[in-house]
């Protein structure tokens, strides 16, 4: 059955983000609350506008939103007659889903698919006492929040639940949806949110036993273990510390007696204070941590005052970051009890629930990197770190071992073989991994892969005649070794006649720009020529992959900002995700970008609004663009913005981004080449009427002095600074400009004050 309309029944947070994410799937959705006195349908409206959030925006463009009917439910309940799914997102309580159960099946046609997104609720007892025809085609769907953003899909069928709705459900929620689909039992809590929660209650309670500070245990909880840099105490502050803990009791209450969890679950008399208090997270401006002026401060554990905390940078959580977690496990400080703590109980419980949610790791590994995004999941971790060191470190400490953990000693929960990646199942046998299809993760290819050349920070791959180059440094931040080796996939793809050139990665980000640490390397060291040969190198190399002969596709996910945005600016072909983020932001931390991002953005500008010799407008147009840091939160607006081009497109899934980039070589037919022809400069008169706009925009205090200083740089590059109007530049005088710029303002106090203060303190100073 093809699902041509839905009905999202309850507009809270996260029945409105499952509406709008149907709708950027292009397809119309009812959205539908209780009636309220007045405005009828005020609840729906109230969801709607939180999709259109400039902060976090769960709509992807303004058809989208055509694409959203609100109303309520005593009014327009008929709707639900020809809807193929109806989802139900109301209130946690059993008797109210089930009164409203029973309506949907009054009015609902045969076919209709109807399910729930509860996580606290089993689906036998959603499903208790309804019509048989009804239990066939009931099922739960368990989003997570953000909807738009959260990669996860967590699908639980009921015992009566047909195939055929679990298997539309699937298909849908992942190729129109762009979902992960993890398909889970019916057991409390699901994978992602039991082991999940888990975790983060382990490294709280961790941290307020072994006395750290937040920002010391957020340093650990983080990026060193393979975890969002949010932190666990920046976590609690970023959901609410209220809700966070509403989510544990949740938990509790659904989690049998003799669980683990209970152990993890005790409440804290501070954090009991602080919700009494309002000292509840982001929401209220104060939780763990508060926002002040020039940084933040952070909660004493001991004394309840705030005091300033600058970002740490802690010599183990680097170490671990660089040569992997194992360093954290092999650490006799402080620091590292808190880390064996969290992981030793956190892999431990992840092994103990096999078999009662499945026979092998693999869902919940999938369950955490694609919900909680974790770099690895608890099983991939285990192999990391060496089942039988685990183990060993387990029964050493007197703790038990799980039975699934102890039948693994000797061996791993994955392995390379036969070109396929396979997973450890209960009985000890192997079982290859079976994606959808189109679904290709490149962190599961990559295994049973070896590298053509590779370094600490790049490397590239032969998939059966195409060159994948990948970035994995820190932030898929770009340096020398980098470009050399996205410049040695271009020149082995000549020289073997290979067939194209695919740069992507299966990150959370595919690159955020330039590693900003070596350009202040250049600065410190007064290496100017240095730096200028980088850039150089940089241009040389992306307009290689520009020109190239043989078609190169770039697929990013995530952010691409700065450096990373100036390597997509250079593709051939862009097929990025849905949610790609992309943007020059080099203006914020006082520099220009240097690596054809002007020049670009210029050119790109001229070719959208069909210039002529008159380029004027397009120059004012890459002005603001390149002066306000602009970016684009999604790849509709990213055109609307001259970021992509016609030819570019964009997947819903990010796991079908690969495939299709690997169809788009093969099939090559929406290549587009690169015609950057000499253009004529409008020159000094345009260029002193944008440093006038610059000045008279700092006089009202919209801008600060230094971002007079960047924008004048910005303005010189796009309309050619003092030259005379009519001259001509080439592309490669554009690329000079913007070198000559950026080397400029590298040399001056407050670039350099900007740079420092981005990489020490987390944020650029405004000055």
């Amino acid at each position: 059955m093809m699902i041509k309309k839905v009905a999202v029944i309850g507009a809270g947070t996260m029945g409105a983000g499952i509406a709008g994410q149907v709708a950027n799937a292009g397809v119309e959705v009812w959205l539908l609350d209780l009636p309220t006195e007045g405005n009828a349908n005020a609840l729906a409206q109230r969801g709607l506008e939180r999709l259109k959030d400039s902060g976090q925006p769960g709509l992807m463009s303004k058809d989208a939103e055509r694409l959203i009917h609100i109303g309520n439910t005593r009014d327009d309940f008929a709707q639900l007659a020809d809807c193929d799914w109806i989802a139900e997102a109301v209130v946690e309580r059993l008797d109210i889903k089930k009164d409203l159960y029973r309506r949907i099946d009054a009015v609902c046609h045969d076919q209709a698919i109807i399910s729930s997104n509860t996580s606290t609720i089993p689906i036998s007892l959603l499903v208790e006492g309804m019509p048989k025809l009804f239990r066939q085609r009931f099922a739960i769907t368990h989003f997570f929040n953000p909807v738009r953003f959260m990669h996860l899909l967590e699908l639980v069928r009921g015992e009566d639940t047909e195939p055929t709705v679990i298997d539309t459900l699937a298909a849908f929620c992942e190729q129109q949806l762009g979902k992960g689909v993890v398909p889970c039992l019916d057991t409390p809590g699901f994978l992602g949110n039991r082991v999940g929660v888990f975790a983060i209650q382990c490294a709280l309670h961790a941290a307020f036993d072994l006395g750290l500070k937040p920002s010391e245990a957020d340093a650990l909880f983080g990026r060193p273990m393979g975890i969002p840099k949010t932190g666990v105490f920046g976590l609690y502050d970023l959901i609410g510390i209220d809700l966070m803990s509403d989510v544990v009791q949740s938990l509790v209450n659904i989690l049998p007696e003799g669980d683990a969890f209970h152990q993890e679950a005790e409440k804290i008399p501070l954090m009991i204070r602080m919700i009494d208090n309002g000292q509840t997270g982001n929401k209220q401006g104060k939780g763990f941590y508060r926002k002040v002026k020039g940084g933040r401060e952070a909660l004493n554990l001991q004394d309840e005052r705030y005091s300033f905390a600058p970002r740490l940078n802690l010599p183990l959580a680097e170490k671990a970051e660089q040569t992997g977690i194992k360093a954290l496990l092999l650490d006799d400080s402080l620091y590292g009890q808190f880390a064996w703590r969290v992981l030793s109980r956190t892999l431990s419980y992840a092994a103990s629930l096999i078999p009662e949610v499945g026979n092998d790791g693999l869902g919940i590994d999938d369950a955490m990197k694609l919900g909680y995004n974790w770099v690895k999941g608890p099983f991939e971790l285990l192999d990391e770190i060496g089942v039988d060191l685990f183990i060993e470190r387990l029964k050493a400490d007197g703790m038990s071992v799980p039975r699934f953990l102890e039948e693994a000693a000797g061996s791993s929960f994955y392995r390379a073989e036969n070109n396929a990646l396979q997973t450890r199942q209960l009985d000890g046998s192997w079982q290859t991994i079976q994606r959808s299809e189109n679904i290709i993760r490149f962190n599961e290819m990559r295994q049973t892969m070896t590298p053509r050349n590779t370094c600490a920070v790049a490397s590239w791959y032969n998939l059966d005649g195409i060159a994948l180059v990948e970035f994995h440094s820190k932030a898929n931040a770009l340096d020398t070794d980098s470009m050399e080796i996205l410049e040695d996939a271009i020149t082995h793809v000549e020289k073997e006649g290979m067939r194209g050139l695919i740069v992507h990665n299966d990150a959370q980000h595919f690159s955020c720009g330039v590693n900003l640490q070596g350009v202040r390397g250049f600065i410190q060291r007064n290496d100017m020529d240095g730096l200028d040969k980088f850039l150089d190198h940089f241009q040389k190399t992306v307009h290689r992959m520009a020109t190239a002969k043989f078609p190169v596709v770039v697929a990013p996910v995530g952010m691409s900002l700065g450096g990373g945005f100036e390597v997509v600016l250079h593709a051939k072909e862009v097929i990025c995700h849905a949610n790609s983020v992309m943007g020059l932001v080099e203006s914020v931390v006082g520099v220009v970008p240097g690596g054809g991002g002007c020049k670009e953005t210029l050119y790109r500008w001229v070719e959208k609004l069909e210039c002529g010799d008159d380029i004027s407008e397009a120059c004012w147009k890459a002005f603001m663009n390149l002066g306000m840091g602009k970016t684009a939160t999604s790849p509709i607006l990213a055109k609307d913005q001259a970021m992509l081009r016609a030819n570019d497109n964009f997947i819903m899934n990010r796991d079908s981004i690969l495939s299709t980039a690997i169809n788009a070589i093969n099939n090559p037919v929406n290549q587009k080449v690169f015609n950057r022809p000499t253009l004529i400069l409008p020159g000094k008169p345009l260029f002193e009427e944008m440093v006038n706009w610059l000045k008279e925009s700092h006089a009202k205090g919209l801008l600060m002095a230094h971002d007079v200083v960047v924008g004048t740089e910005m303005a010189r590059i796009v309309t050619g600074g003092e030259v005379e109007p009519g001259t001509r530049w080439s592309e490669q005088d554009f690329f000079d400009a913007e070198r000559r710029s950026f080397l400029t303002l590298a040399s001056t106090d407050s670039t350099k004050k900007r740079i420092e203060t981005m990489l020490d303190e987390g944020s650029p100073i405004r000055n």
